[in-house]
This record gives C-alpha cells, structure tokens and sequence, in this order.
C-alpha cells in the first residue's frame, strides 16, 4: 500500500493558521492567476522534469495498488475451488500462484516507478535551486546600492533562503505526492466502478459529504476569521512592545504596567482562538468521520449485505470493495493538506519572482573611462518618492585634491547627497560627472575603484577580517593588508584576536562598533582610491574611537579628494568649502570664514550647535 489511512499530516486541516490561509486564498479568488502566475514563471525551467516525475508517480501509484486486484481475484479462485475436485484445484493452484506472481511484479515495478519519480523531481530540484540561487545573487549584484539601504537584510535572506526552502517541499515533494494521491484515487475508483457501478457510487457517498462539511467548517470559522488575524497581529506586537520596555520599567520601577498590554493581548487573543476553532473542530471532525477507514468499511458491508441479500452480487464480490475503497481515505486527505500548502509555496514563489524582477542599475553606453577625478554635480535632484523630494536642483564642483564638507539640520538631504556620488540610486533630475563622464556611463567596477567610502553604517561580511579588508583588491598581500590596517589603527587590535587576521568576523573576531568602522577604513586605505566619501563615519563611536578614526581618516586623507558629511562643525572648519543643505537645497557655499561673515544659515547651525547640551546634534 503507498498510503495509510493513519499517515502523518492528516490532523494538519486542525490547524487554525492552515484554515486562516485557506479562507485568505478564497477571499482573494479574483487574484488567483496573479498568485499562481509567479509559480508558473519561477518552475518554467523545470516543469518538463516536473511533469514526468508526476506521470512516474500516477503510474506507480496505480500499479502498487493492483496488488490489491489480485488478493480478491485469490479469494475468488479459493472460494470457487473448495471442492474435492483434485484436477480443479491444480488448476487453481496455478492460477492462484500466477495472479500473485503479476502483484509481486506489479508493486516492484510501482515501487520503481515511485522511486524514479522521486529521484527525477529531486533532480530538478536540484538544479532549479542552483540557477534561482544564481539568479540572486547575480540579480542583487546589479540592484542600486541604495536598495539593500532600504531593506533589511533579512527580507533577502528569506527569499534567498527560507522561501527557496519552501519551494523545496513544491518541487521535490509535492508533484509526486499529488502523483500518488490521484493515481490511488483514479485507479481504485475505475475498478470498482468497473466490477460493480452500482455499489461502487453508494461505497463513494462518504466522499462527497466529506467535503461537504469541509465547505461547512470553513463557512463556520469564516466570521471569525477577521478578528483571530487581528488578534494574532496584536500578540505579536504586545510582545515586541514588552520586550522593548523592559529597561525602562525596570529603571522607573512601574511594576506590573510592562505585562499587562500583553496580558490583555494574550486573552483577547485566547477569546478568539475560542471563537475561531469552536466551530471549526466540530466540523472538521464530522468531516474527518465521513471519511474515516471505518466508516467508508461500514457503507461497503452495509450496501454489500444488501446487494447480497437481493441476489444482485456475490459474497465473494464485497471482498475487492472492502479491500479498496476504506483505502481511498488515505489519498483524499493527503491530497487535502498538499493543496493547502501550496499556498504558501505560492507566497514564497512570489517573493522570489520578485527579487529576480527587482530593478538594476541601469549603465547606459557602458565601458566610458573618467579623465581626471574631478566631481561635478549637474541641477542634480532626488525624491525617493512622489511626495518626498530629498533634493531638488543642487550643483557644485570637488576639484581634484580639496576637502568639502557638507552641513545641515536632520533630514536636509546630507547622506542623499553623498550616496548619489557612490551611485546608491541615480538622480531623478540633472547628472554627476566624474572625470567628464556622467556616472552612468561608468561601469560599477571601474567607479568603485575610484571612489572609496567610509559610512556610518559599516557593513562587515561573514569572513575572516583579511577577507573584510582585502574585499576590494582580494588579490593584497598580506604585508599590504597589514599596511593598511596600521595606517587605519586597527593593527594591534587585529594581532590580539585569538587567529589575527585569519579571525572570522562574528565567531571569533567580536569588534566594537568604532573597530569595525576602522576595518572599513583599511579597506578604503587599500584600495587606495582618489576620490573619499566619509559619511557621519564617527557619529557612532566612544571618544577614545573617535580620536583614533579621525587620525586614521587625517592621514589618508592626504593628497586625495574628500566629500565629509558631519554634524561636528568644529571638525569640518578647515575645509577648502562647506556646502549648507536646508529642505533638499543648496542655500549656501564657501569657506568656514566667508560662510560666518554672511551670517546666514551656517552661522545659525553653528550657534545652534553652540548651545545645544540636550538631544542631538542640530546638525
């Protein structure tokens, strides 16, 4: 037999969250195409492996069951033969031992066919996983910058690797699962069909009412459906909000106020889940009772006695019908619960679809060398979206070898800036040039090679601290990587890890947030670029880390084209010029001493910056 009646994941239709998908994916009928057309897109280079480990496994399915055929077919030729006739029961014996010859043949071929089904859609599996994982990753090393800025890592990390998880349990299970499951139903509905049609529609009744009162359970759970989510999302909520507010009681002493949203968030979610599963278990069960082994044996025996009794069959008939039809029960419930979950495999295909189709960084006329390092902003403006513009119309020079510093109050478009010359995203409105040739033009490796940036935000990959600093010429010695971490102040620090250099970032390499920002800088230091972008890169930091990056910055900074975004203007007051940013627009330019004599708005900051002692900085 492939299936059991008792096999597990059949008490999954308990589940509330499995019936809350259910009735979502109802509610959204009208987008079914749109749900499942991400599926269709993410299985097209598989669906003819798909399709042929589907076909294995109806075929083998179909086969592993005529075993069943023959017992009854047995028991027939026995019956048939109980005489004293001993020429009779030779024969019978030959039949008896050729009909159990073709089941033993019949279930190993099944079981192969099963087998080779599962191997095939394992394969494509297989590869269907490589080439998304690909895909991704290639896909990601083309996407602006400034997408993964708006994103959290673990949105990525989640299609790339728990919703390809997903798509695992479609691919490699669940077309052959769906396979076995309609080829045990398909078969053994066509036998007793064919032996008897009349007893074989009154042994299916109990199919039918089973999915009537599936409907009925989830009309009944349906009205209650709205505030269960709800509820759900509060729990949810309530324990990130008493998490959080922790440190705070505990240092104001308010006891009891921290647990008592989440206490009304775990009854009101309790009274729900009541309200909810009530009337979904007690249909569910009527429903799982329909179709129970016993009850589906009881239909056969009571309908058989009858058709005995009115002489329409046989005794020896009712035996195929006992045999095969309590065995459909099994196939239907699987069959149930695969097409539940492919509804999440539908989301997760949705989230990859999507990743695979994110936007990337368009290079028009690619293959353009700068001349020169000088920057240029062209009326460059920015909005990250329709109603929010960041900048609007800003223009200014970074002649090759001087340090400009960009000043502003919060949310004046400082960073915006900064990341438009990296090439986070491109300008909505004008152009940056570098070295003559519009960024655009640039390839992605070639510019990166020639602008270096220090951020506020470090970002350290899962490697060895070597790896961290060599990430943009992996091709360093070790005496140049050690070069550049001295000239960054990080040297020492590296030597007494447990491995040095050879220290992962994260298991035995645990850094400071200011001796990660120093790892960033040896990096910029040996990548030796001319043109510098340093955005808030001690904003972060103790005083002691602060002095240490800032002499580290001072001595690579020599010679090479600095843009410095700062809130301490004290730092930035030598600067050959300061842009000041208010509301996304240049309102002034110069040196720290022509921009005091105006007396305009970086006058204000400064004095703002002067007597601010609470909070943060004004700019």
């Amino acid at each position: 037999m492939v299936f059991s009646p008792g096999s597990p994941g059949n008490d999954r239709q308990f589940l509330p969250t499995i019936f809350l998908q259910e009735h979502q994916g109802v509610s959204s009928a009208a987008h079914t195409s749109k749900r499942q057309s991400p599926i269709k897109r993410v299985l097209e280079p598989i669906q003819g492996r798909l399709a042929a480990a589907f076909a294995l496994a109806v075929g083998g399915a179909m086969l592993t069951l005529l075993p069943l055929a023959g017992i009854a077919h047995i028991a027939k030729i026995a019956l048939a033969n109980a005489g004293p006739d001993s020429l009779a029961s030779v024969q019978a014996t030959g039949d008896v031992w050729r009909v159990a010859f073709l089941s033993v043949l019949s279930a190993l071929i099944g079981m192969a066919l099963i087998s080779a089904g599962e191997m095939v859609a394992h394969l494509a599996d297989n590869r269907l996983t490589h080439q998304l994982r690909l895909a991704i990753a290639k896909r990601l090393g083309q996407v602006p910058l400034g997408w993964f800025t708006s994103r959290a890592s673990g949105e990525v990390k989640q299609a790339m690797q728990d919703d390809i998880s997903t798509l695992h349990s479609l691919t490699a299970h669940f077309f052959t699962s769906v396979g076995r499951a309609l080829g045990a139903i398909t078969i053994s509905v066509v036998y007793l069909l064919a032996l008897d049609w009349r007893l074989a529609l009154l042994a299916l009744l109990p199919f039918p009412g089973f999915f009537l009162f599936l409907q009925r359970a989830m009309k009944a759970s349906g009205s209650n459906m709205g505030e269960f989510a709800a509820r759900m999302g509060r729990i949810n909520s309530a324990t990130t909000e008493f998490i959080s507010g922790i440190p705070v009681v505990k240092t104001f002493g308010a006891r009891g106020q921290a647990h008592s949203g989440y206490r009304e968030a775990v009854d009101a979610f309790a009274e729900a889940f009541v309200g909810f599963t009530r009337p979904l278990v007690k249909a569910m069960a009527h429903a799982h009772a329909m179709i129970a082994p016993v009850t589906v044996l009881a239909v056969v025996l009571s309908c058989g006695a009858w058709f005995v009794g009115q002489g329409w069959i046989a005794p020896v008939d009712l035996i195929p019908f006992a045999l095969v039809a309590p065995g459909i029960c099994a196939p239907v419930l699987l069959l149930h619960t695969l097409l539940h979950d492919l509804g999440s495999a539908s989301s997760a295909a949705q989230r990859v679809q999507a990743l695979l189709e994110t936007p990337v960084l368009d290079t028009v006329a690619p293959g353009q060398l700068p001349l020169g390092h000088e920057v240029v902003f062209e009326g460059v403006s920015y909005g990250y979206e329709a109603e929010h513009q960041a900048l609007s119309n800003v223009g200014f020079m970074l002649k090759p070898g001087t340090v400009t510093a960009i000043v502003g109050s919060s949310g004046s478009g400082k960073t915006t800036l900064a990341r438009l010359l990296l090439r986070f995203f491109d300008p909505t409105e004008g152009r940056i040039t570098f070295g003559g040739v519009d960024l655009r033009h640039i390839e992605p490796s070639v510019l990166y090679q020639r602008i270096g940036f220090v951020l506020q935000d470090v970002r350290l990959i899962h490697g060895t601290v070597r790896e961290n600093i060599a990430l943009g010429r992996p091709s360093s010695t070790q005496e140049e990587v050690e070069r550049a971490a001295r000239a960054a102040s990080i040297h020492e620090r590296i030597l007494a890890l447990p491995r040095g250099y050879e220290s992962v970032v994260g298991e035995d390499a645990l850094l400071s947030g200011g001796e990660q920002q120093r790892v960033s800088i040896a990096r910029a230091v040996l990548l030796d670029p001319p043109v510098l972008v340093l955005d808030e890169a001690t904003s972060a930091t103790d005083i002691d880390h602060e002095t240490a990056i800032q002499e580290a910055i001072s001595r690579f900074a020599k010679g090479r084209t600095l843009l410095i975004v700062s809130h301490q203007l004290d730092a930035i007051k030598h600067a050959d010029q300061i842009l000041v940013l208010d509301g996304g627009t240049l309102v002034e330019c110069g040196t720290h001493d022509q921009l005091m004599a105006c007396n305009g708005r970086y006058a204000q900051l400064r004095t703002l910056a002067e007597h601010s002692t609470w909070g943060e900085p004004a700019c």
